[in-house]
C-alpha cells in the first residue's frame, strides 16, 4: 500500500505572463457513502491514496458505478481494461476526460470549433483516428526521440543549477513541471519560456477544470487562441519545426476537416497530454525515492536498475485515467452500458491487479515482468511514450547524478492532484547543499 500524505489545493502562478494566477475551486460534496455506487474520483482519500479503494473494489464489484460528477463506470480488473479499450468505437474516444462538460456548453463548442480540433488521434475515433495517428508517430519514434536527448540533459541541468546550492527545493513546481512544457515547446519550434504560462494552463484543463466547467473552457480557449495563432504563423511562413511540417501533409480524399483546425488539434494534444501525464511521472518518482531510502540508495549505487525501475514506477504510478462514452448500449460481464454513459478507463487500478502482477502493491525496482498499460491499450495507446520514457530517464538520471541523497523535506506537506492525472503537485525536497556545475 502506499504511504502517501493527504492531497492539498493550491495555486498555480502565471509564470511569465505575471497577471493572473489560478486559484483550486472549492469543491463541496457530501462524504462517499459506497464506493461501489457512489464512487468520488475526486474524494481526498481516492486522490491520496486509491490503492485499498481499487483492491476492495476488485473484490466486490470490479466496475462500480456513480452518480457523481455526470454519471460514469469505474472498472478495476488489467482484462476488463484491456477488453474495454477494444470496443471501438461503440465506447468513443471523442469525449476522453472523466467529467463532460454540460451539454449547452458541448453545444455551443459543437458550433465553434472546426471539425478535428479537439486533439486527435486521442479525441478521433476511425477513420479520422488512425490518419492522424500516422501523422504524429514519426514524431515520437525512438530514433526520432533520442534527437532531443542533448535538450533535455541540458535543461535539466540548468534546472538544478538554479536551487542546488539553496539545499532544497519544490521538486514539484522547480523541476519535474519544468521539464515536459520546455521539451514539447522546442519540439513544436514554439518559445520555451512560455512553459509556466502552458503549465497553468495545462492545470485549468485538465486538474481544476474538471470540476469547473467555465475554467476549462476558459483555458481551453486560451490554448486553442495561443495555437491558432501560432500555426497561421507557419501558414503564412514555414518554419523548420514540426507545426510546419504537419501543414504540409496530404489530407487523404474523403477526410472532410479544415487544415490549420486540425494541427491546431494536433498541438492541443501534444501540448496538453504531453505535459502533464510526464511532469506527473517524473514527480511520482522523486516522491517515491525520497520518501523510501532503501531504494533510493539501491539505485544511486546502480545505474543499471534504471530502465526497471522507471517501468515500476509508471506501473505503480500510473498517472493517467481516460475516459470512453457509450455511443449504443453496451453490455459487458453482467452491466450495460447505456448510450451516453462515461466509462473512466482506470489503467493505474489495471495495473495493481494481482492476477496480473505479482506482488502488486509493493515497488520492487528490480521487477523483471511488467506489462503495465500505464500509457493505455488498443489503438488509442499514448502514442507518445516514447517520448515520455526519455524525458523520465533523464530527469531521473541527471537527479541522480547532481543530488544523489535527497529526502522528503515535509512528508505532510506534499499536495497530490488526481482525477485525470493523478501526481504531486508540490513536493518539498531536502538534500546537502551543492554546487552547480
Amino acid at each position: 500500500m502506499s504511504t502517501e500524505p493527504a492531497a492539498g489545493n493550491q495555486a498555480a502562478s502565471s509564470g511569465s505572463s505575471g497577471d493572473e494566477s489560478l486559484e483550486a475551486p472549492i469543491r463541496n460534496t457530501p462524504p462517499v457513502s459506497d464506493w461501489t455506487t457512489d464512487y468520488d474520483i475526486f474524494d481526498e482519500e481516492y486522490v491520496t491514496d486509491p490503492v485499498p479503494i481499487w483492491n476492495d473494489l476488485r473484490e466486490q464489484c470490479p466496475i462500480a458505478h456513480t452518480e457523481r460528477w455526470g454519471g460514469s463506470w469505474l472498472p478495476t480488473r488489467h482484462a476488463d481494461l484491456q477488453a474495454l479499450a477494444k470496443i471501438v468505437p461503440a465506447l468513443s474516444s471523442t469525449d476522453p476526460l472523466v467529467v463532460s462538460l454540460p451539454e449547452d456548453m458541448v453545444e455551443q463548442e459543437e458550433e465553434e470549433i472546426p471539425v478535428g480540433f479537439g486533439a486527435p488521434p486521442i479525441t478521433a475515433d476511425p477513420p479520422l483516428h488512425g490518419w492522424t495517428r500516422k501523422m504524429i508517430l514519426p514524431t515520437f519514434a525512438p530514433k526520432a526521440v533520442e534527437a532531443y536527448r542533448p535538450y533535455t540533459e541540458e535543461l535539466c541541468h540548468s534546472l538544478i543549477d538554479g536551487f542546488v546550492a539553496e539545499g532544497r527545493c519544490d521538486a514539484a513546481e522547480q523541476y519535474a513541471q519544468q521539464i515536459p512544457p520546455r521539451v514539447i515547446a522546442h519540439l513544436l519550434g514554439i518559445d520555451p519560456d512560455k512553459a509556466d504560462d502552458f503549465t497553468m494552463w495545462v492545470r485549468g484543463v485538465l486538474e481544476f477544470g474538471l470540476y469547473d466547467p467555465k475554467l476549462r473552457v476558459k483555458y481551453r480557449d486560451i490554448i486553442r487562441d495561443f495555437l491558432f495563432a501560432e500555426v497561421l504563423a507557419r501558414a503564412a511562413e514555414p518554419r523548420d519545426d514540426k507545426l510546419s511540417e504537419y501543414l504540409a501533409m496530404d489530407i487523404p480524399d474523403g477526410l472532410e476537416v479544415d487544415r490549420v483546425g486540425l494541427v491546431v488539434g494536433l498541438a492541443n494534444l501534444l501540448l496538453v497530454a504531453g505535459i502533464d501525464t510526464t511532469w506527473s511521472s517524473i514527480g511520482s518518482a522523486l516522491f517515491h525515492f525520497g520518501s523510501h531510502p532503501e531504494d533510493r540508495h539501491r539505485l544511486a549505487a546502480d545505474h543499471s536498475l534504471f530502465p526497471t525501475a522507471i517501468e515500476e514506477m509508471l506501473r505503480y504510478y500510473s498517472p493517467v485515467t481516460m475516459a470512453r462514452v457509450a455511443l449504443e448500449d453496451v453490455p459487458y460481464d453482467g452491466v450495460t452500458f447505456h448510450e451516453g454513459d462515461k466509462v473512466l478507463m482506470n489503467f493505474p487500478a489495471a495495473n495493481h491487479d494481482p492476477e496480473v502482477f505479482d506482488d502488486a502493491d509493493k515497488i520492487l525496482i528490480d521487477r523483471q515482468r511488467n506489462r503495465h498499460i500505464a500509457f493505455g491499450s488498443g489503438i488509442h495507446r499514448c502514442a507518445g511514450s516514447n517520448l515520455a520514457r526519455l524525458e523520465m530517464d533523464i530527469a531521473l538520471r541527471v537527479w541522480f547524478d547532481r543530488i544523489p541523497e535527497f529526502e522528503l523535506a515535509d512528508p505532510d506537506g506534499v499536495a497530490w492532484a488526481g482525477g485525470q492525472v493523478r501526481g504531486p503537485r508540490v513536493l518539498p525536497m531536502a538534500f546537502p547543499p551543492g554546487q552547480p556545475r
